[in-house]
């Protein structure tokens, strides 16, 4: 198989990928992001958000700019983002009843809002809506799996969506929300044929008395 650079490709190879549960600071920041994004909509569908959250120890960051008629607790919004994330345990310094949360969220800039409102505007040659954020996104299906994802990937994620349902449903106690998981497949062939590795989950266990390996 030759690939774009002109190189030959393998056909035989190990895939690795990793996926990171819904307590991982990434993930938790988007999840708050995007709930605010929720609570907006939920009362003003044309609300317009870019909303920006860092999470770090004990704090919570909100900045960005919102355009929206909704009247809304950010506080709150907040906190119970984190509570279905799982962070309510008492030995958990992240804990969605006792973080610090600075909010400086503003009002969208008016030279924003003059380039994306669908209005007449000096330096606007019509009164058509504009685009604000513009990206390039680009990806591809394979048969590896129902999802047409890769299969590493997807059984990446389906370790953490187990982990999950033990964690909520199951109730075993030591679980956290913070893990990860890797999963490397052997390809032969291009057809994966074994897994070579199942990764390390070993941020799931945070209390003192639980097995190591």
């Amino acid at each position: 198989m030759i690939g774009n650079s002109g190189w030959l490709m393998s056909k035989n190879f190990i895939f690795s990928s990793e996926s990171v549960g819904e307590g991982h600071p990434d993930k938790v920041a988007d999840y708050i992001s995007d709930s605010v994004l929720d609570a907006c909509l939920e009362q003003d569908p044309h609300s317009r958000v870019a909303c920006e959250t860092l999470v770090k120890s004990n704090c919570v960051f909100l900045a960005g700019e919102i355009t929206t008629n909704a009247k809304l607790n950010y506080e709150e919004i907040v906190r119970q983002a984190i509570r279905e994330i799982g962070y309510t345990n008492d030995d958990d310094i992240f804990h969605a009843d006792k973080v610090f949360i600075s909010n400086i969220l503003t009002a969208q800039s008016s030279d924003i809002a003059q380039g994306v409102n669908a209005a007449e505007a000096a330096g606007k040659d019509t009164a058509e809506q504009g685009a604000g954020d513009q990206g390039i996104m680009f990806g591809y299906a394979c048969n590896q799996t129902p999802e047409l994802m890769p299969a590493p990937v997807m059984y990446a994620h389906r370790l953490l969506r187990e982990m999950a349902h033990q964690r909520k449903d199951v109730k075993i106690p030591w679980l956290r929300p913070d893990v990860k998981s890797q999963v490397a497949l052997e390809y032969v062939d291009g057809k994966a044929v074994a897994i070579k590795n199942v990764g390390d989950l070993h941020a799931a266990r945070r209390r003192r008395n639980t097995c190591g390996d």
